[in-house]
């Protein structure tokens, strides 16, 4: 299936690297417990990253962004998770947002979200679940009817990440009722201030606190044809390319959770003491913890190649996007729930932050596509569709 990409992390890359751990660690790791408790959009973390210049990352420098690629925005995520997940989802989520723009938005629309985003004047969410459509996702209700030069947007979309800080949506909706399922979806940028925009519950969450996740409403929003995001009907193949792009930010942020509850755990092994010596000296620990980084090292790899893929273009990215996300998530369950183990029981306090990744690790899982649905990608490029 590889068409045989190689990765290697450049010195700049490396040195960028370094400069967001500086940042992870002096600022949000000491706010990440309260932001955990709290569940409020942490602003000031936000305008951290604005200020130091992480905003922008990914975004082309001719439209006002920052510059890089996948693999430097899959860095910034992985790095940001080792201390917060809620935090590393301001970046991955302005961009999850922002990908359909990318890929097929007009020149105005990617000056308007690459520079607004870099400089901190907007923030961006993607509105593809609906109530009654998740992994289904072309069988979604919202409908939007041409009137004249615009078009009028009701539905309503469930578990939307960043609603309510974000002021830009990348809205779908059905265009063509009469057509066939999955062509006749179209692609429409909205903004907060529109007449009929409005926000539904902000949903309690087990993980990723701090991030906010809540209905997005829409009732009979007009929307200008300038914001038509790409080909109208053309929609759902865009969103199914999004996924693609995006699949390995959110693997960035598994492994970034596993490497964070890992470091934790290594340390208080080696401080703990049980029978007269540190317990990180019985072999069963050490053989946990060598099992544990077998793991993360293989989900690095998988992750930084699938980033690889998409700065590329391959051919093959959705089957490289889909394996470093279902992997990295299933790794990072799993070294999780081994840190918490690791620790007994104060890994299951919320003093220790052990925890705190345990329950975010376990949307990874879920969120942009399941692992199931992960596998059937992956059957799918093996056996194709039988």
């Amino acid at each position: 299936m590889s068409e045989g990409l190689s990765f290697t992390l450049t010195e700049e890359q490396q040195e960028f690297r370094r400069s967001v751990r500086q940042l992870a660690e002096d600022k949000i790791a000491p706010r990440a417990q309260e932001i955990d408790e709290a569940d409020e959009y942490p602003w000031d973390v936000d305008e951290a990253l604005v200020k130091n210049g992480f905003a922008g990352v990914s975004y082309p420098e001719e439209y006002g962004g920052a510059g890089g690629g996948a693999v430097e925005i899959c860095i910034l995520v992985e790095e940001l998770s080792r201390v917060c997940a809620g935090v590393s989802l301001i970046p991955a989520v302005n961009k999850l947002g922002a990908i359909p723009i990318l890929l097929a938005g007009t020149d105005e629309q990617k000056k308007l979200v690459c520079t607004g985003i870099t400089n901190g004047d907007h923030r961006m969410s993607y509105c593809l679940t609906e109530p009654g459509s998740g992994s289904d996702a072309a069988a979604m209700r919202s409908k939007a009817v041409r009137d004249g030069s615009d078009w009028v947007v009701t539905g309503s979309k469930r578990f939307i990440t960043g609603a309510g800080a974000s002021d830009l949506y990348t809205y779908f909706a059905v265009t063509d009722p009469e057509g066939a399922k999955g062509k006749n979806i179209t692609a429409f940028l909205v903004t907060k201030d529109m007449d009929g925009f409005s926000l539904g519950r902000k949903e309690d969450k087990m993980g990723i606190r701090g991030s906010p996740t809540r209905e997005v409403i829409l009732d009979n929003v007009r929307v200008p044809e300038e914001n038509v995001i790409g080909e109208v009907n053309g929609g759902f193949r865009l969103a199914m390319r999004t996924l693609d792009f995006s699949r390995p930010t959110v693997a960035a942020q598994a492994l970034g959770i596993a490497q964070g509850a890992f470091d934790f755990a290594v340390g208080y092994c080696r401080e703990r003491e049980q029978f007269g010596r540190p317990i990180a000296g019985f072999q069963g620990m050490q053989f946990m913890f060598a099992d544990m980084a077998m793991k993360i090292e293989t989900a690095r790899m998988a992750v930084y190649k699938a980033a690889t893929a998409v700065d590329h273009d391959a051919k093959d990215v959705s089957y490289w996007a889909a394996i470093a996300k279902c992997y990295a998530s299933d790794v990072a369950m799993s070294v999780t729930t081994d840190c918490v183990q690791a620790l007994g029981g104060y890994g299951y306090i919320r003093e220790y932050p052990v925890e705190r990744f345990m329950r975010d690790a376990k949307i990874t899982q879920i969120y942009e596509g399941t692992n199931q649905i992960q596998r059937m990608v992956i059957a799918r490029s093996i056996f194709g569709r039988l």
